[in-house]
């Protein structure tokens, strides 16, 4: 992504200071900060706490967390796999990438672990910045063709978007972000509507920062105004993310994400999911009975954190005080819902016939 005029990822190793950077999410936008990660400890608090977040990033995080593990203690192999595991229940990146270090490295000597894991950390993250990339050149096709149907009658696509499925989610590019991104690389002019994303915001807080760092045009809106928009016909295409998605094709997105496929779906809209195939969870038919939902802090949803004029950082109680308050983090899309799935293997409907296909 670019920042300030300067590329930069969301996570890499610094081999200088040989300590893993990540971009610190739970300050954006107010301020940049690069932290570093160096123990196991330092991993699983970065992804619990959403210093990272994004299903493809989480997946490169916990490899990166087995690495350090593996410095530390490499005969811990299975107890850095558990705690890893532990920390985000939803995203199924996190399963992937723990299975494939597991597989790496069960049969290699301790004293050879934190090579082998750190070679295999190393090559997800740069997997996953093609995979990106193919995601955004498929998904740009689509734009394409929806642009050559609408230019005669408007003078730019209108996209909405939900929760920060961009460069923030992933290593570099994004899923849905990604896209947008290639179709402006297309010279297709786009403007974006993001959804606040509440209870955590990330739309306000890391769609609208990214894409003002790449100077796309968009506008902030709050979680209820897209059906709205919809309607009268300022909406062509949504454009998200998943965590998770069945072989069935049904999609497990940030919570408020099945609002809007309802609302597309009403408005003859078409809704696009963009997603690395590793977020496909061929064991799982049927999402509403078989993702298991994160629940969150009920403080995300009772209090909002902000800077005031003065620049300080301060967190708000916005409810009465001692209100019961429910967090549930994701929601499930049914397939019938999602007119296609975008992924760096190709573009296709949200049915078992044909994301079977995308198995290797």
């Amino acid at each position: 992504m670019n920042i300030d005029g300067k590329h930069l990822q969301s996570i890499w190793f610094d081999k200088d200071l040989a300590v893993v950077k990540i971009i610190d999410q739970t300050k954006l936008p107010h301020e940049l900060v690069i932290a570093s990660l160096t123990t196991l400890a330092e991993s699983c608090h970065a992804i619990e706490s959403m210093q990272v977040r994004g299903a493809p990033l989480i997946g490169v995080a916990a490899a990166y967390g087995v690495y350090l593990a593996m410095l530390d203690e490499a005969q811990g192999l299975q107890y850095a796999l558990e705690k890893l595991a532990a920390t985000r229940p939803t995203a199924v990146n996190l399963q992937w990438a723990l299975s494939r270090m597991e597989e790496a490295l069960q049969n290699v000597p301790e004293d050879q672990r934190a090579g082998v894991a750190f070679d295999l950390a190393q090559t997800l993250e740069q997997e996953d910045i093609e995979i990106c990339a193919a995601i955004g050149v498929n998904g740009a096709d689509l734009l394409q063709k929806l642009w050559e149907e609408k230019r005669a009658t408007q003078t730019k696509l209108n996209v909405l978007t939900h929760c920060n499925a961009g460069a923030l989610a992933t290593v570099d590019w994004g899923t849905a972000l990604a896209v947008i991104y290639k179709a402006i690389e297309r010279n297709i002019p786009l403007h974006v509507w993001v959804d606040e994303t509440r209870p955590r915001n990330q739309g306000a807080a890391l769609t609208c920062w990214e894409l003002a760092q790449e100077g796309i045009a968009h506008t902030l809106i709050v979680d209820n105004a897209g059906g709205h928009l919809m309607q009268h016909g300022q909406v062509d295409v949504c454009i998200v993310g998943s965590d998770r998605t069945t072989l069935n094709g049904d999609v497990c997105n940030k919570i408020g994400t099945y609002l809007k496929a309802l609302a597309a779906k009403d408005n003859q809209i078409p809704f696009y999911v963009a997603l690395p195939v590793s977020s496909i969870d061929f064991s799982i038919s049927d999402g509403l009975r078989e993702i298991p939902i994160e629940e969150r802090s009920a403080l995300e949803v009772t209090h909002v954190t902000g800077v005031k004029d003065t620049g300080e950082l301060a967190t708000i109680r916005l409810s009465p005080e001692g209100v019961t308050a429910s967090n549930y983090g994701f929601d499930v899309t049914p397939a019938n819902l999602v007119s296609f799935l975008i992924t760096e293997r190709g573009v296709v409907k949200a049915k078992k016939s044909e994301i079977v296909s995308l198995k290797k």
